[in-house]
């Protein structure tokens, strides 16, 4: 008999109680849960007040489009051709960054394209990118 009961002891002890582990972890849970906020607060500190702000402002971006047709859209707006440098000396004057984005459809003449640049540097501005569709890549 003696044996019968040492072993119903050691089957009794070779299992671990999960409860009490669990509950531990719950506790641990809600005490990250409710000091973590505190970690992140900033410091109170009375900033100097300046006349000009230290940030920089955005650059503005200008997309001129030349469809098919030969017809140009500034900022989705259809223009007319003689209109173009005109409108983009304002943008220039507004802001010297200006970065100016040109689509042009493929089957648009090359001579167009590059009149249009011309137009864009007549205006003063130098920053000019041609936006283009990536050619898909073959898998396998």
């Amino acid at each position: 008999m003696k044996f019968d009961l040492q072993s119903k002891r050691q089957d009794m002890l070779s299992e671990i109680n999960m409860v009490p582990f669990i509950d531990v972890v719950l506790v641990l849970l809600i005490i990250f849960m409710l000091a973590t906020p505190l970690l992140y607060r900033g410091l109170k500190i009375n900033l100097p007040k300046t006349a000009t702000n230290s940030l920089k402002k955005p650059v503005p971006k200008v997309i001129i489009s030349i469809t098919h047709g030969n017809s140009v859209y500034i900022g989705g707006h259809k223009v007319a051709w003689q209109d173009v440098k005109s409108i983009l000396s304002s943008y220039y004057k507004k802001d010297k960054r200006v970065i100016v984005y040109l689509k042009a459809d493929r089957k648009v003449d090359y001579g167009t394209v590059v009149h249009l640049m011309d137009l864009v540097k007549q205006a003063g501005i130098d920053r000019l990118g041609m936006v283009t569709m990536p050619v898909p890549q073959k898998s396998g």
